[in-house]
């Protein structure tokens, strides 16, 4: 099978503008999106339960005429557990206890420091009352997005997870309420949509408002999560997904094929990049490539992919291509070379790093224990991972004694006044310990 795959070698008079051209994504700029989402929004807003059930009839196909129809019961939850085959239940069990232990590490606790004066200062840490989790339904299921979004929250000590999940046609899928059923998930709906985006940011008569909705989902959804944005906190706008290797010219040309496939296989808008300083590698993974596609399921969303935005990069060196990989800001990626600890610190923009030859990123999906969802579109140079810390506030604590709130009343006053805020100051010259 021949493929038309664009490469670029770093340093030709186009490069830059190819790769601008071939790097940029912009998820939620469809004015007729947006249109779309702002009325159900505002239906959902002014009917609650009644819009949720009139659009997800008409978009999920379903016949829902109440929304007890529209919820799971934590009876099916655990049905669904303990019906999977032991092969199933044993790998979501063990992506759960690795997802688990490694998210603890996350973990931030409240601390303070006393001052000469007895003054003590410090930061309280507290986990969200509630939060809600989006788990894509439709064309694929994902039991590992529900791990990745209801793990670090129920480590973090969140109180209550809601879980929305489309269910089109009434196809409910096992291994994500079993997935549910382990994380502890606490109520499920099945919603989707820009419908359940509105219901967990403004609640209805049934679903209740949270604090934090999280989790992946399609243009409606990212287009919804950026509206309510405000009225509750979210994780990310993510894009596409997207993989760039680093590789030597050493590994198996065939596993680098294949990694740049499971990013491919995704959706026709993923995206995978390939830099190498060796030319004639770079040709050995196109044979690869050729060679292994007609053997993928997926054969026909991969090409798609591979053709409108893989890009395979030839570069001088590996410190050319750590600098190339900084100005990408990938959500995934690979260091398949001989000394990855030795590249690592140059390596300054990324969701997550795989490290080695033996480091796949579909690893990092399901099993590996850090967080599988990740910046996208170059934010890694500004966000991280979903983590622990997403699910934790942190309060200032501050408590003066009486000799620091007069030493530092004088410091304040003097501020203040500068700023003409003249009640600021007043408060805390009212604080200062006068001289006998």
């Amino acid at each position: 099978m021949s493929l038309e795959i664009t490469r670029l070698k770093f340093g030709q008079t186009d490069f830059d503008s190819q790769l601008d051209s071939m790097l940029a994504w912009e998820s939620v700029s469809d004015k007729k999106v947006n249109q779309i989402v702002d009325d159900v929004i505002e239906q959902v807003r002014a009917r609650g339960d009644a819009a949720l059930i009139e659009f997800t009839n008409r978009f999920d196909r379903m016949q829902a005429t109440h929304m007890a129809e529209l919820e799971v019961s934590q009876t099916r939850l655990l049905q669904a557990l303990e019906n999977l085959p032991l092969d199933q239940r044993t790998a979501l069990e063990t992506a759960a206890q690795r997802i688990s232990a490694y998210h603890e590490r996350q973990k931030s606790e409240s601390w303070r420091y006393t001052e000469p004066d007895g003054t003590v200062l410090g930061q309280q840490v507290t986990p969200m009352d509630r939060v809600g989790i989006y788990v894509p339904g439709g064309k694929a299921a994902y039991p590992s997005s529900v791990l990745m979004n209801a793990l670090p929250a129920k480590v973090a000590g969140v109180q209550e997870i809601i879980m929305v999940v489309p269910t089109p046609d009434g196809v409910v899928n096992e291994l994500v309420l079993a997935a549910a059923a382990l994380a502890g998930v606490d109520r499920v709906f099945t919603l989707g949509g820009a419908q359940a985006v509105a219901a967990l940011a403004y609640g209805t008569e049934t679903v209740p408002r949270v604090d934090k909705i999280v989790g992946p989902g399609n243009i409606f959804v990212a287009t919804a999560k950026r509206a309510v944005f405000g009225a509750v906190g979210i994780d990310m706008i993510a894009g596409p997904s997207e993989i760039l290797v680093i590789c030597d010219g050493q590994t198996d040309p065939d596993w680098i094929a294949m990694d740049l496939f499971s990013q491919a296989e995704h959706d026709e808008d993923a995206q995978s990049i390939l830099i190498c300083p060796d030319a004639s590698y770079l040709d050995q993974v196109v044979k690869s490539i050729e060679k292994l596609l007609p053997t993928m399921e997926r054969s026909d969303i991969i090409s798609v992919s591979l053709k409108n935005r893989a890009i395979l990069i030839e570069v001088a060196d590996l410190d050319e291509a750590a600098r190339l990989s900084n100005r990408i800001a990938p959500e995934h990626l690979e260091l398949s070379i001989a000394d990855p600890e030795a590249l690592l610190p140059k390596i300054r923009h990324a969701g997550a790093i795989f490290m080695g030859r033996y480091t796949a990123e579909s690893l990092g999906d399901y099993c590996a224990g850090p967080n599988h969802v990740l910046p996208t579109s170059g934010t890694a140079r500004f966000s991280s991972p979903l983590g622990v810390y997403d699910f934790q506030k942190r309060s200032s604590v501050i408590m003066f004694s009486a000799a620091g709130a007069s030493e530092m009343g004088k410091v304040a006053s003097v501020l203040a006044r500068g700023e003409s805020l003249t009640a600021h100051a007043r408060s805390a010259e009212y604080r200062i310990i006068k001289a006998d």
